[in-house]
């Protein structure tokens, strides 16, 4: 049967994606299933989209309940259900208003918008080396990956990066010519590679002297994933724009833009929008998870198991210095950044049943359900060790 699958996904479909072999059946809390019955753990929760993991209930409910009335209108109505939602979304946030969209991609597409608007094209909008904000030409322009960029080159004209924590670099670069800077302060595609004090306080500076705009990507790292609401809350610093999506929705396609009061009044009608941008059946999950996270305490747990999670990977570097590199990470986004390209144990864990992703060529990503318990962080840690151990033995 599952040769039959991927021999019609080749058939049919073009190819982007580097499929991973298992036929899955269905979810159930931290757990995949496939259809020979074998069951996952999973640390990948589809790229850190499934913050409640699978089949919850809530989810579920809300979502029949919202597509029994209705599941488009299109954003020419109003809906009960998206101002409930961008109300909880607006209070987690500290922002003023929201532009609700389909992924986090199209959420990088609108913030390029907003700031072009604002300063017209002489303006310069900056990322950071290794940033990843998407594959559409606006977001593909700010991702610095050259992997990524080189073949559908040119992009969108004055964008650039600034070296990631290379103060010098920022100093060099930033000047009363900028528009805006992009920042990831957890890089998810990057390697889970976390800014510095030293260069967000900086930059903070920088901000102050020459009134660019802050934008806060926190489509991964965002919505209690690093044990707080958004990765920007570790740093003294409050950004002009929030970029918000994959967990949001639980599991369907949502994405934001939030800004605050300052540019809350820069889109006219007529200048953006969205067919599908803040569906109402997506709203509904998106209600579910919100209140989880914020409301019912998940966040809290996420720092408490996160910050375990953490202690015993660091452990394992202290036994095995000549294989793991580095630990990194917060809560929930972890890099474990190997001494060697990382398929190799990401393979060694699906054999055990365990579902994890390589990135940046050797960093193993941890991007559990936010629902993860410790006993199953305690099964996942003997596997690791075991695969480790294997590894080693070479």
């Amino acid at each position: 049967m599952i040769i039959d699958l991927f021999e019609k996904e080749k058939e049919y479909f073009i190819h982007t994606y580097n499929r991973i072999p298992v036929d899955i059946s269905h979810g159930e809390g931290v757990h995949l299933f496939d259809k020979k019955g074998n069951r996952y753990l999973d640390f990948f929760s589809g790229l850190g989209v499934n913050a409640l993991g699978y089949s919850h209930p809530g989810i579920v409910k809300a979502v029949s309940d919202q597509i029994a009335k209705f599941g488009h209108l299109s954003n020419y109505f109003v809906t009960d259900i998206q101002v409930e939602f961008s109300e909880k979304l607006l209070k987690c946030s500290g922002m003023s208003k929201v532009f609700l969209s389909n992924s986090g991609t199209e959420a990088v597409e609108a913030a390029i918008k907003l700031i072009r608007k604002k300063y017209g094209p002489g303006k310069k909008i900056f990322s950071l080396s290794n940033a990843f904000h998407g594959r559409t030409y606006g977001a593909l322009s700010l991702t610095a990956n050259e992997n990524y960029r080189t073949p559908f080159l040119p992009l969108l004209p004055n964008i650039y990066q600034i070296g990631f924590n290379n103060i010098p670099d920022l100093i060099k670069n930033i000047g009363k010519d900028t528009a805006a800077v992009f920042v990831e302060f957890i890089q998810g595609e990057g390697g889970i590679n976390l800014v510095s004090e030293e260069f967000i306080n900086e930059l903070k500076a920088l901000r102050a002297a020459f009134d660019f705009i802050l934008v806060s990507d926190c489509i991964q790292c965002g919505i209690g994933r690093t044990g707080k609401a958004f990765s920007h809350e570790y740093y003294d610093i409050i950004p002009d724009i929030i970029l918000s999506a994959k967990a949001i929705g639980g599991g369907l396609p949502l994405g934001a833009m939030l800004v605050n009061d300052n540019l809350s009044k820069e889109f006219a009608p007529g200048d953006h929008g969205t067919t599908f941008g803040g569906n109402p059946v997506s709203c509904a999950a998106g209600n579910v998870v919100l209140s989880e996270v914020f409301e019912h305490g998940l966040v809290h747990e996420v720092k408490i198991n996160g910050d375990y999670l953490i202690s015993q990977l660091l452990e394992l570097k202290d036994m095995y210095p000549n294989l793991i590199k580095e630990v990194r990470g917060r809560g929930f986004m972890i890099g474990v950044d190997f001494n060697y390209e990382c398929p190799n144990i990401v393979t060694k864990l699906r054999d055990r049943k365990i579902f994890a992703n390589c990135t940046n060529k050797t960093v193993l990503r941890l991007l559990p359900p936010l629902i993860m318990q410790k006993n199953d962080i305690d099964f996942f840690l003997y596997n690791l060790h075991e695969s480790i151990k294997e590894m080693d033995k070479k």
